[in-house]
């Protein structure tokens, strides 16, 4: 099995988030409930490896790619992923690790290189409330927008070391956005894991 996939930590900052499997009935109960842990790391695997749902190898992740997927739309319509973003941002703001200094609270503001710099995309920013902050062409370096860019470079280089999220293939936006909360969730471990 994949334990090194989803380590301790990981599980043991989601095991009291998870929600209560619903109860069985009496009379054709149906099958027991996947185990959480398998069908964890099933989704983990997706994610890391990108593979489809179907080609999720069970013999080492414990269960069916479609259990995973499955367990993945639960969790998601249960509020899960936000929830574990949101433990791991308040241990980091704890740890002294989350510098909000270069930090994106709305999309009121557009950052972006020499190569937007037309009149034409300023006006379109404009139109729809968006203070545009782009680069003039023929003005030396040294506006300062090459720090901000490299905050945003930096954030897509550690989203794409997820493969599942370098191409969109989710259907529906609600799972690819829990993948994508899930991804900023181990990111922010890992951060936490360098702190010590």
């Amino acid at each position: 099995m994949l334990d090194d996939l989803v380590p301790d930590d990981l599980r043991e900052r989601v095991a009291p988030l998870l929600p209560p499997h619903p109860p069985r009935r009496r009379r054709y109960p149906g099958r027991l409930p996947a185990d959480d842990r398998a069908a964890f790391r099933g989704i983990v695997y997706v994610l890391c490896k990108g593979v489809s749902r179907r080609d999720v190898p069970a013999e080492r992740t414990g269960c069916s790619g479609v259990t995973a997927w499955r367990q993945l739309r639960d969790w998601t319509e249960a509020g899960l992923w936000p929830r574990l973003h949101e433990v791991l941002l308040a241990e980091l703001r704890m740890a002294g690790l989350l510098e909000l200094d270069d930090a994106a609270i709305d999309g009121s503001h557009v950052f972006a290189d020499r190569g937007y710099d037309y009149d034409k995309y300023r006006r379109i920013l404009r139109r729809r409330g968006i203070t545009p902050r782009i680069a003039r062409r023929g003005v030396a370096h040294g506006s300062g927008l090459g720090k901000t860019r490299w905050v945003v470079e930096r954030t897509f280089a550690w989203l794409h070391q997820f493969k599942r999220l370098r191409i969109r293939y989710e259907i529906r936006a609600d799972l690819h956005e829990s993948l994508l909360q899930l991804a900023c969730s181990i990111i922010c471990l890992r951060r936490l894991r360098t702190s010590f």
